[in-house]
Formats: structure tokens, C-alpha cells, sequence
């Protein structure tokens, strides 16, 4: 079987403040599929980054008096920071904004559309939500504020701006739909996308004066220009590759996988599966490959965010209840597409029922009647299905990979509280032996379908199992 090249990215967050839980489901979650392509034998590239333009940026930094700059340096390195936090993948890729080599492929593909016709300039009027980085029509407005954004004033913009030709992507976009008929990951997402290009297409501005917000990439051949932060941001897909001068490395990743699976939130919809593969069109390149919209973490019925002030670190819940346990929870309790409410009262009570009393009760039960009994792993390979882990990563539904990893701990459970091994030796050894053989074999595999959900603790698992050794503390104490 030949190996296959993977890429996957999350979207890249912007630095005005520090990493909340609903990135840190983002990137966990790609993260997982990263490890599961690895497990797979495929070769995978994974990237992430920081969002560095803008205005709300340039807006705090100048807020706080900050020199820029300094002020993103500080934030984009609380986010690098997440890689040992969450226990990110080893080789993965951090794009900046603000990395020269990023500036310079921007500005190239600024080129490229201006070249094919895509750009022009015109007087611009719009409301703008600062929060969302975009234009706001009346029926996204609700007295006087954008819905997503509602303790944010928009912005009255009234300009002479580049514009982006997007009225000219409609029909590219519905054929290119049809042509890929799972290019949006869940079906209602891409329902909504379809039916938004359907009705028609507005061109979208693409530059700010640089009097009035001079923090962003300069528009080629027009000083007086900063590229809008989307048009800028968005680039960082291929940017990260090294292109456009890696050709061999924009190949490998972008064009010969079919192009890259991209995470986002259900607020980038419009611009990751419309915006962007239209900007790739006008630029010549291949789409992306697939866009996956997750929903948002709520708290108390209410989206959790930055700008609302209702966030939850990631890192005091890492710090409390260690990597793995978040991981854990946010890959299995959380859905994959709508909406998840979070509260430290659920957290503890999964956090206890399927970690305490589950898989690390399980592997000390077993790990303690293997050592007494002297019982090692049994050369013969246990017989599972594994359908459905592997479906439930190929649709992203990695939930559904973590209730079947939980179906075999119960059925690992159950069978301890059927067969009694530990009476069974005393009449039986013989049998009682080959009963914690078979749970050997059964946590062993466990650990293995474990790597990209608690990569930490199924290196524990594997390494209690194949060194025949208790581990050497609780794998999860009970909270």
C-alpha cells in the first residue's frame, strides 16, 4: 500500500488575547486527526499559527499603548505555547502573519488576482464588525450590533477601497460544489454555503486606507493600501508550504493530497468554503480539499468568547486535571458539528466516570493481576472491528471513535465481573491466566486506538503492558 500525504490545518486565531477553550477544541481536534493519519502510516502535515493584522489588533495594542508588533509577539507566543500545554504533534507547523516570508506571499497572490482581472478599486460604504473582521448587511444587525458580536459597535466605513470580483464566482462555486459533494463536513453546514452562494454574490472589499489602520500587509503598487485582514490571513494555508518559491513543497501538500482539510468555526463558513476557493480560482490555484465547521463552545446558553468576557482556560483545566483528561473531554463530549455547553460541574463528572473509574481503573485492575500472576501479552493478535474507529475519524465524528474505545473498556470491565480471574486463580490458574492474557491483549489494544485521543496515556499503557510493570501512579485520581 502506497503512503498517502495529509494536510490539515486549523484556522490561525488572532492575538488579542490569550488561548480559550474554544481554540483549544479547534486544534485538539485536528490534532487527533493528524495522530490518526500517522497511526494510518500516511505522511501528515499539520499547521496552525496567528492572525496578526487587523484592526481590533492594532485597536488593543494602541489601547494598551503597545507598540504593535511587540504586542503580537507576546500573544503569538502564548499560543506556541499550546503545542506542550495540549500535547500538540511533534512536527507541528506555526505560521505567522507577520512572517516576512507569509508578507511576501500575500502580496504574490495579491499579484496573481490583480493579474487575472479579480481586483479593482471603487468608494466604499459598509458597516463593519470589528469582532468578525467583515461587512455586516441589515439582516445580520439587531439593534444596531452585529448577532455574533453584540457588546461591539460596528464601524461606519466610508472610503475609496480594492475590491474583490466574488460576483463573478457564483457559478464556478456551485460547479465546484456539485464536483465534490462532501467539500463541507456536516451536510448542513454545506446546505447553508450552497444556498448562500445561490442567491447571489456581493464583491467584497479587500483593503484599508493605511491612514486610518496602518497595521497590515501594503497592497502591491499602492502604499496608501493595507491588505484586508481576510485576504491576508487566508493565504497562510499556502504560505505556511513555503509558497509560492517551495514548489516541491506546495505540490507534496497542496496539490497532490487534493489540497488541504481545513477547521473552523461555524462563524468562518462564508469565508473559508466561499471566499477563499474563489480567491484560489481567481489566483489559479486548486481548492482546498475539505472544510470542517464545528460548532461553538456555549456556557449557559451563550457562545463562549473573547469579546463576551466568558471564556474558560484551557491551561488552568490542564493544570488542574492534567492534558489528557481536557483531550479527553473535549473530543468525546463535545459534538463534532453543533453547539457544547460547558461547565466545570460535567467536566468533573465525565472526568470521574470515564477516566478515574474507567480506563485508569481498568488498566491498574489488569496491570495488578498480569504482575502477581506473572501473565504476559499473548503472542496471538486479539480479533477486533475496527470499522467503525476508522469511519468515525474519516468523517471527523471522533466522538464516535471515542464511545466505541469505551464499548471495549465496558466490555473489558465486564468480563473481570464475569469470569473473577482473581478467584479463578485459586481453583482454575490455567484459566484464570488466559482470562487476564485476553486483557492484556484488550488494554494493550486500547492503548493503541488511544494514541491520537491521550497520546500521553496510552505511551503509559503500552509501556506498563510491554515492560510488565504497574504504572507507577493512578493514571487519572479521582476528583
Amino acid at each position: 500500500m502506497s503512503v498517502k500525504n495529509f494536510y490539515i490545518t486549523t484556522t490561525l486565531p488572532y492575538v488579542n488575547s490569550d488561548p480559550h477553550i474554544g481554540f483549544a477544541m479547534e486544534i485538539i481536534r485536528a490534532d487527533a486527526i493528524a495522530r490518526f493519519h500517522k497511526l494510518q502510516g500516511d505522511n501528515v502535515f499539520f499547521n496552525t499559527g496567528t492572525d496578526e493584522h487587523g484592526l481590533k489588533i492594532y485597536q488593543k495594542a494602541f489601547n494598551l499603548g503597545q507598540n504593535t508588533q511587540d504586542f503580537v509577539d507576546g500573544y503569538a507566543e502564548a499560543f506556541k505555547n499550546l503545542k506542550g500545554i495540549l500535547n500538540l504533534s511533534e512536527d507541528l507547523h506555526f505560521v505567522r502573519t507577520t512572517d516576512s516570508r507569509h508578507v511576501e506571499a500575500a502580496q504574490e497572490f495579491w499579484k496573481r488576482c490583480n493579474d487575472n482581472g479579480y481586483i479593482y478599486k471603487k468608494l466604499y460604504q459598509a458597516k463593519y464588525c470589528s469582532g468578525c473582521e467583515l461587512e455586516k448587511t441589515d439582516v445580520e444587525i439587531e439593534n444596531g450590533h452585529c448577532f455574533i458580536h453584540p457588546n461591539i459597535d460596528l464601524i461606519l466605513i466610508d472610503e475609496e477601497n480594492y475590491f474583490f470580483k466574488f460576483s463573478e464566482f457564483q457559478k464556478p462555486l456551485l460547479e465546484f460544489y456539485a464536483k465534490h459533494p462532501d467539500f463541507v463536513v456536516p451536510d448542513f453546514r454545506f446546505n447553508e454555503i450552497k444556498a448562500f452562494v445561490e442567491r447571489g454574490l456581493q464583491d467584497f472589499s479587500i483593503s484599508r486606507l493605511k491612514s486610518k489602520m496602518p497595521w497590515g500587509v501594503p497592497v502591491p503598487g499602492d502604499d496608501g493600501h493595507v491588505m484586508y485582514v481576510w485576504f491576508d490571513a487566508l493565504v497562510s494555508y499556502i504560505s505556511t508550504l513555503g509558497w509560492p518559491k517551495d514548489t516541491a513543497s506546495f505540490e507534496q501538500w497542496w496539490v497532490s493530497t487534493g489540497g488541504v482539510v481545513q477547521y473552523c468555526g461555524k462563524d468562518n463558513l462564508r469565508q473559508q468554503s466561499a471566499m477563499w476557493q474563489a480567491m484560489l480560482m481567481a489566483a489559479g490555484l486548486p481548492n482546498s480539499k475539505q472544510i470542517v465547521i464545528n460548532g461553538f463552545i456555549t456556557s449557559g446558553g451563550q457562545k463562549m468568547s473573547k469579546s463576551l468576557g466568558n471564556v474558560v482556560s484551557p491551561i488552568d483545566i490542564v493544570n488542574e486535571f492534567g492534558t489528557d483528561a481536557l483531550r479527553y473531554y473535549v473530543l468525546r463530549e463535545f459534538s463534532p458539528f453543533e453547539d457544547s455547553d460547558f461547565t466545570l460541574e460535567k467536566f468533573k463528572e465525565s472526568y470521574n466516570a470515564g477516566l478515574a473509574n474507567g480506563l485508569g481503573n481498568l488498566v491498574s485492575r489488569v496491570m495488578k493481576m498480569a504482575t502477581t500472576y506473572d501473565v504476559r501479552l499473548p503472542d496471538v493478535a486479539l480479533v477486533v472491528d475496527e470499522e467503525k474507529y476508522t469511519k468515525a475519524f474519516e468523517s471527523f465524528e471522533i466522538n464516535k471513535a471515542c464511545q466505541y474505545i469505551w464499548s471495549l473498556i465496558q466490555d473489558a470491565d465486564r468480563l473481570i465481573q464475569e469470569t473473577e480471574p482473581f478467584k479463578l486463580i485459586k481453583t482454575d490458574p490455567e484459566k484464570a491466566k488466559k482470562i487476564v492474557g485476553d486483557l492484556l491483549s484488550r488494554i494493550n489494544f486500547i492503548a493503541v486506538v488511544l494514541r491520537p485521543i491521550l497520546p500521553e496515556t496510552s505511551k503509559i499503557v503500552e509501556e506498563c503492558v510491554t515492560s510488565h510493570t504497574m504504572p507507577e501512579k493512578p493514571l487519572f485520581l479521582r476528583k
